[in-house]
């Protein structure tokens, strides 16, 4: 019998889970170790944000999502120690045979003097649900939307929420009386995908109205005088603060030996294994180098995304099954993935391609349209899905998908 510990139980911990327990037989040991009970869908933020949703229609019981014969641990992990293969809670150590960390990055707004005190977000459950009642109340004046830092989780979501924010106050009969500028360090809208989707989705942001400002990096903010102070730039005013935090990975792996000189862990990018042998990361706690868009001579860093946590983990869990069963494994990251980009107005934009592609990544950009903004909506049905029942729409949307989208889907 062998154990294989999984930390966190978001996108990436999940499917690592439920596709070890199909691949592997039953005497070996399953461990998710996750602190919260409650799982909630991040992407749905955006639609708790602008009251299209409410709590218990983005939240489930983890154990719903999770396969039976798996043991979930509602504990928080405190160290890990990859040499001696073991990691401890605040409860018990627990030794392992493979360890899989998908403990995502954590918001740390604390890292910008004057931002924790004066902000809201749309990043974090409470957050957004705090921005929804703040944004029923104001009527006139200015809202800065600023992405704070980088790197940030979901390239896409800083444009989506100025968009639909926009959409809140248009709904509301008084997007008029508001304005909406966004602020962001970056030289382009997602930079990593190029500069064809960046000028679509500053086409887009235009036709909102929304004010679009690259190669702002925020150095504080003055909540006594709602103003931003911008490096190099003239200090900024505002009514209404919403911001993209400063992210960092969790505190136990800056302390571990697996962190990288960035606090994030480098791994390898086709099988996803730390510098120790059994350990892998998937998600949002990884640095993965791909090929620089805008300086061919800077290279970037995979976005942090769902969608890339989620095939990671379908690489990872095939690997360490290969490896149980003797076999040797050609299952691989490739560095493809998708985006869909909510833009208002019940339309979304659609991107996909090859982020590992060279000289720089390959991303393709459909037109905005209903469409995805439907399919963004399945895929959240599906992900929320009890998961017996998800077990057998799995094949059938995965194929329907590929039809629609014609773009090549693994099943």
């Amino acid at each position: 019998m062998k154990t294989i510990v999984i930390l966190g139980g978001g996108v990436g911990g999940i499917v690592t889970a439920n596709k070890l327990r199909r691949l592997m037989p039953s005497e070996n040991n399953i461990i998710v170790i996750e602190k919260d009970r409650i799982h909630s869908f991040a992407p749905s933020f955006l639609w708790l944000m602008t009251g299209k949703r409410r709590k218990d229609q983005i939240s489930r019981d983890i154990s719903l999502l999770i396969s039976k014969n798996i043991d979930i641990r509602n504990e928080e992990v405190i160290s890990i120690n990859p040499e001696e293969k073991f990691v401890e809670t605040g409860k018990e150590k627990i030794y392992f045979d493979f360890l899989v960390i998908a403990l995502g990055a954590e918001l740390y707004p604390e890292a910008i003097p004057g931002l924790s005190s004066n902000s809201l977000d749309y990043y974090s459950f409470d957050g957004a649900q705090k921005l929804h009642d703040v944004l029923q109340k104001f009527d006139s004046g200015k809202i800065a939307v600023v992405v704070a830092s980088l790197p940030y989780k979901c390239p896409a979501a800083p444009y989506e929420g100025a968009m639909l924010i926009s959409d809140f106050f248009k709904r509301k009969g008084i997007r008029q009386k508001i304005d909406i500028d966004l602020f962001t360090p970056e030289p382009a809208p997602m930079p990593v995908a190029g500069p064809a989707l960046g000028e679509a989705v500053k086409q887009v942001l235009g036709t909102r109205k929304i004010n679009y400002y690259p190669l702002h990096k925020l150095i504080s903010v003055e909540p006594d005088h709602k103003e931003l102070q911008f490096e190099g730039k003239s200090p900024i005013s505002y009514d209404l603060l919403v911001v993209i935090p400063p992210h960092r990975s969790p505190k136990v792996i800056q302390s571990s030996k697996l962190a990288g000189q960035s606090g994030w862990i480098p791994v390898d990018q086709s099988t996803l294994q730390t510098n120790f042998e059994s350990v892998f990361a998937i998600g949002d706690v990884t640095s993965i180098t791909i090929p620089g868009r805008w300086k061919p001579d800077v290279s970037m860093i995979l976005p942090k995304a769902g969608i890339f946590a989620h095939l990671q983990a379908e690489v990872v869990a095939q690997r360490i099954a290969d490896k149980l069963k003797g076999k040797k494994s050609e299952s691989q990251f490739c560095g493809e993935g998708f985006c869909m980009l909510e833009a208002g107005e019940d339309v979304a934009g659609f991107a996909y391609g090859n982020f590992y592609g060279e000289p720089a990544p390959d991303v393709k950009l459909r037109k905005t349209g209903t469409t995805w903004h439907w399919g963004k909506i399945l895929f959240e049905k599906w992900w929320l899905a009890p998961l017996g029942l998800k077990k057998t729409l799995t094949r059938t949307a995965l194929n329907f998908g590929a039809k629609i989208l014609r773009i090549p889907v693994r099943v």
